[in-house]
Parts: C-alpha cells; sequence; structure tokens
C-alpha cells in the first residue's frame, strides 16, 4: 500500500463515518488519485473545469467509481461543461448562477445538488455569498424553487491563516446559518452537508460541526 493511501485510511478511521471526505485532488497527478481512489475515497472535488475534465479523462472508468465535486469558483460560461463533468457544485453563490445552471440543468433533464457558498471572511479575493442570513435565505428559498437544482447545504473556505484557531468563529457563524436554513424545512432540498475544513483545519470544523471536510495536502503533500 502507497502512502497516499495509508495517509486516507488513517484519516477514515479518524473521522466519524457519517462525515463525507471530499478530497482536493487540484494539482495531482492522475497516478496519486487512482492510489486514493484504490483507497476507498468515494468523493473528489476539483478547482477547475478543465483540471477536471483532463483528470476524469486520464481516469477512464476509474473516474466513475467516485463522485466530482465542484470546489472552486464558478465562470458561467463554463456550466455547460461542469454539469457534464460534476455530481455536486459546492459554490452556487447567486440567484444569477442558480438560474444558469438550472438553465443548462432543464436541456439535459438532469438534476444536480449543490451547496451554498458563503464568504464568511467577506474577502474580496474569494466568491461566495456575504454572511448575511437574510440574503443567505432568500438564495435558498429562491435555489429550492428550481426543479433541476437539489439543495444540499452549505460550504465555506474559512480565512486564510497560518493559525488553525482563527477558523473557529468563521466556521461557527457558518454553522449557524446551516442551522437556521435547516429548520425551515425548505421543499426539494435535503439540507445535511455543512462544508468546510480543509487540511490544516479539518479538526476545528469538525468541532464546529462540519458534516463534510475537504482534505488534500494532508494526503498528497504539498502542492509542486
Amino acid at each position: 500500500m502507497g502512502e497516499i493511501a495509508r495517509k486516507f485510511e488513517k484519516l477514515r478511521k479518524e473521522v466519524p463515518e457519517s462525515i463525507r471526505i471530499v478530497l482536493a485532488v487540484k494539482k495531482r497527478s492522475p497516478e496519486e488519485v487512482l492510489e486514493v481512489i484504490e483507497a476507498g475515497a468515494a468523493d473528489l472535488g476539483e478547482n477547475y473545469v478543465q483540471e477536471a475534465e483532463t483528470m476524469i479523462q486520464a481516469l477512464g472508468k476509474n473516474a466513475k467509481r467516485v463522485n466530482w465535486h465542484m470546489i472552486g469558483g464558478v465562470q458561467t460560461n463554463k456550466i455547460n461543461k461542469m454539469i457534464g463533468l460534476f455530481d455536486c457544485i459546492q459554490t452556487v453563490s447567486s440567484i444569477e448562477k442558480a438560474e444558469a445552471f438550472h438553465k443548462r440543468l432543464e436541456r439535459e433533464n438532469k438534476i444536480m445538488p449543490v451547496l451554498i457558498e458563503v464568504n464568511i471572511g467577506e474577502e474580496s479575493s474569494k466568491q461566495g455569498i456575504m454572511p448575511e442570513y437574510e440574503e443567505i435565505e432568500k438564495l435558498a428559498v429562491k435555489i429550492t424553487q428550481m426543479k433541476y437544482l437539489k439543495l444540499e447545504g452549505v460550504m465555506t473556505m474559512g480565512p486564510v491563516s497560518e493559525n488553525p484557531e482563527d477558523h473557529r468563529y468563521s466556521f461557527r457563524k457558518t454553522r449557524e446559518f446551516f442551522d437556521r436554513l435547516k429548520t425551515l424545512k425548505l421543499e426539494n432540498s435535503d439540507i445535511r452537508w455543512l462544508s468546510m475544513g480543509m487540511s490544516d483545519s479539518y479538526k476545528i470544523a469538525l468541532e464546529e460541526g462540519a458534516t463534510m471536510i475537504r482534505p488534500g495536502s494532508l494526503l498528497f503533500g504539498k502542492r509542486q
């Protein structure tokens, strides 16, 4: 068993079974990704459409063994390709983007699980809806009125920081939004995924209620 597979198995044992692990595979090689698929990974996340397309082609039939999550920012001109590549879009951040997805999905007669991305740190370098509950609720309600979108939760990146503890407030705040959305009991939704926490911050995210984490370098090492 390779080093990557060993690290994945260790992580899977440490993290409760109910937690969904989406491995961030940006800039990884097909060999590295195949190793983690063989070790039992079920969910992989890509940041860019082009890289996802290249990776899925390189993996061939093995690509069908996992769910592919879009965890990078959405460009509306790439939506046609995205709906053919991904099984979940974690980064819906506006009514305009939701409508653009819905229009394309309607043509394909395909239902897509989506998460609302919240820009919890209000950082200009990041996408995501501003962390104001009324706006988030408005977007959630709108999504659930779209037949081909299935709202399944909330996602956030957390602030850039050397100290994982700095993420705690952001994760706690995102959890509050998630909990409030769940109490709405919206039709055409299944709000169960709170996606937050990466390699350096997933432990804090779990303490603050994450049900989905997105580690990458923890398994694969630093990106080249």
